[in-house]
């Protein structure tokens, strides 16, 4: 065995193997119908599991009987024992990081929807224009994804652009691809606006939040303050005049939440869903903060003190400064398709750093 390996007991995977069987027995048997989906769910996050630490058994053991082999008595067995070596080797140590990631922690929101929410920065209409490609970017990702997006309530410029949106993003395992997207992106280009050609840079900001479930937290009726009011503000063509916009106010922590996009019913529903996401993140984040001394690691926090990003337009390309990786696909970015490049590079520097923790604790 590998000493990569040692960090993973061999009592450990037997454990989830053991496990994985109890599950499956119980699964064959007769179970009420809210235990099949909980055993069914745990069932499926073993499964891969298992599955590796089946194939890592066979590799290590058909390692062995080629070492065995590679010192036995016959040379020509020996010297085909000793050409199968490496590749047995270089199995070995890639089943043992995929299992290394598997049994890497969970974020328990990954598998939600969420709540994206795109505001203009510094840099007045060119902003506010900046902000609009950005959130047509995330709604292209999600168009590629198969997954729905909902405007909850947006706020736009007399340029189209947009001051501020708010939109959901439904689908299964939302939060986890776009959770890195947090933060101050900023933008170089020449505005459209600006007559000498001149450079200007410009920033908006991106919230991502996990679409928390009525059965993530509880908030008390008691607790909220339910205002109806005429929609209106910028962009004000786009909406219902009459009296459709709600204001919700969570009076214990002051978050105020106003949706004015659809009817007075759909309005209190979709603002409810940002509260109670916004609730759920505050939550998370307190949560986080006790776990912060123990982990260095803060990427996806959704901090927006840290510029993450530069879209710079004269030289198409694409910076992320987190993990200083820069695409020359400014345009396929925009459009979204590039935007899987980023996003899965973000998703491995972060796993590269969990892994990091747990070698270094074990």
């Amino acid at each position: 065995m590998s000493s990569d390996h040692a960090a993973v007991p061999a009592a450990k995977l037997d454990r989830l193997v053991s496990r994985w069987q109890a599950i499956q027995g119980e699964l064959n048997s007769r179970v009420e119908q809210q235990r099949f989906v909980e055993l069914s769910k745990e069932f499926a996050e073993l499964n891969p599991v298992v599955e590796t630490i089946n194939e890592l058994r066979r590799i290590q053991r058909d390692l062995e009987s080629t070492q065995a082999l590679a010192h036995g008595k016959d040379p020509d067995l020996a010297e085909l024992a000793h050409m199968e070596l490496p590749d047995l080797q270089v199995r070995l140590a890639a089943l043992e990081g995929e299992l290394k990631i598997h049994l890497l922690p969970k974020d328990a929101a990954d598998e939600k929807s969420a709540i994206i929410e795109v505001r203009a920065g510094t840099g007045g209409d060119e902003a506010a224009l900046f902000a609009a490609d950005l959130f047509r970017m995330y709604v292209r990702y999600a168009d590629l994804h198969g997954w729905k997006t909902e405007i909850i309530s947006e706020s736009e410029n007399a340029l189209g652009g947009y001051k501020e949106v708010v939109a959901s993003i439904t689908g299964k395992g939302v939060f986890a691809k776009l959770k890195f997207e947090s933060g101050v992106h900023r933008v170089q280009r020449v505005p459209a606006t600006e007559a000498s050609g001149r450079i200007h840079t410009s920033a908006a900001t991106v919230a991502v939040l996990p679409e928390a479930e009525e059965v993530d937290l509880v908030i008390r009726p008691e607790d909220l303050r339910i205002d109806t009011m005429r929609a209106g503000g910028a962009g004000g063509q786009h909406v219902n005049k009459t009296e459709s916009a709600v204001r919700i106010v969570h009076v214990p922590t002051g978050l105020m939440v106003v949706s004015q996009e659809k009817s007075q019913h759909q309005n209190r529903r979709l603002a409810m869903q940002v509260l109670r996401s916004r609730l759920y993140e505050l939550e998370r984040q307190r949560t986080a903060d006790v776990r912060a001394s123990l982990r260095k690691d803060q990427v996806g926090s959704g901090d927006r003190s840290q510029r993450i990003r530069t879209y710079s337009f004269p030289q198409g390309r694409v910076t992320d400064h987190r993990i200083n990786l820069t695409l020359h696909k400014l345009p396929q970015v925009l459009e979204g398709a590039a935007l899987e490049e980023l996003i899965d590079a973000l998703s491995a520097d972060h796993q590269a750093s969990l892994l990091a923790q747990v070698d270094g604790s074990a």
